[in-house]
């Protein structure tokens, strides 16, 4: 039997095949593609993208977790805030007063990390007050009721995108949808609601913000760019934690 050695230029060219072909099984068969025409290179950076942001949000959940169970259980702090309409509402205008420096200096390390923990903490304070002034019990099922569809709504983002489904159209729509519904809760304070009124608010801004998260992890897996990352974590925050308080307002409601 006659042994032909290759050359290594040959044997650089098949472990080059074989490199690219182990990586589009990878990518392909198992599943890991975005959305079709994705690359191999550029859908690897894109996940590590979508990695970095999950877990800026992951931190930033963490954070509100934390400072409204301590809000909710330390009296003293529970009090002050109850007790102090004016410092409470300081708080609730405080977060705007971090996102404009936020959103500009999101690309400059570490101003953006400190920005944005100190946008996540004073809004973390409101919705400490809000629980507070809730029954655990409700809490509870809101806060797992939120679980449930974020993990959903997320679940499908991705396999509605790997079809090649785009909710770019959905833009427009919900900004027009949530500037009526930032309308409408502004007109309570003048002209206040029924509890059957409270809920319905609260059940329309359940489905606003739920299009929102699926919209906004469209635009995480496709549009955002790689320099986003505070960009986009805050995005879905915001987008989560109202849907929480919608849910919230309805179970209250509804229980009284």
């Amino acid at each position: 039997m006659m042994m032909f050695d290759e050359s290594p230029q040959a044997q650089q060219d098949k472990r080059g095949y074989t490199s690219v072909k182990n990586d589009q099984e990878f990518d392909i068969e198992s599943g890991e593609t975005l959305y079709p025409g994705l690359s191999v290179g550029e859908n690897q950076l894109r996940w590590g993208f979508i990695r970095k942001v999950y877990g800026i949000l992951c931190a930033q959940i963490l954070l509100t977790t934390v400072v409204s169970v301590v809000t909710v259980f330390y009296a003293p702090l529970n009090l002050l805030l109850r007790g102090n309409s004016p410092l409470l509402l300081f708080l609730v205008f405080l977060p705007f007063i971090f996102l404009i420096p936020l959103l500009r200096y999101q690309q400059k390390h570490p101003h953006n990390y400190i920005l944005l923990g100190l946008f996540t903490l004073s809004i973390s304070f409101t919705v400490g007050v809000t629980c507070a002034n809730t029954d655990g019990k409700i809490v509870l099922e809101a806060l797992i009721l939120t679980s449930a569809v974020v993990s959903s709504l997320t679940g499908y983002a991705f396999w509605a995108s790997k079809k090649g489904k785009d909710f770019s159209y959905l833009g427009p729509l919900l900004f027009t949808c949530l500037f009526t519904l930032v309308l409408t809760g502004m007109m309570q304070m003048f002209f206040p609601l029924g509890p059957a009124a409270h809920a319905i608010y609260g059940g329309i801004g359940a489905m606003i913000f739920s299009a929102y998260i699926v919209y906004d992890t469209d635009n995480l897996i496709k549009r955002f760019t790689y320099d986003e990352y505070i960009g986009a974590s805050v995005t879905l925050y915001l987008d989560i934690l109202n849907l929480f308080l919608s849910i919230l307002r309805i179970l209250r409601e509804a229980n009284n």
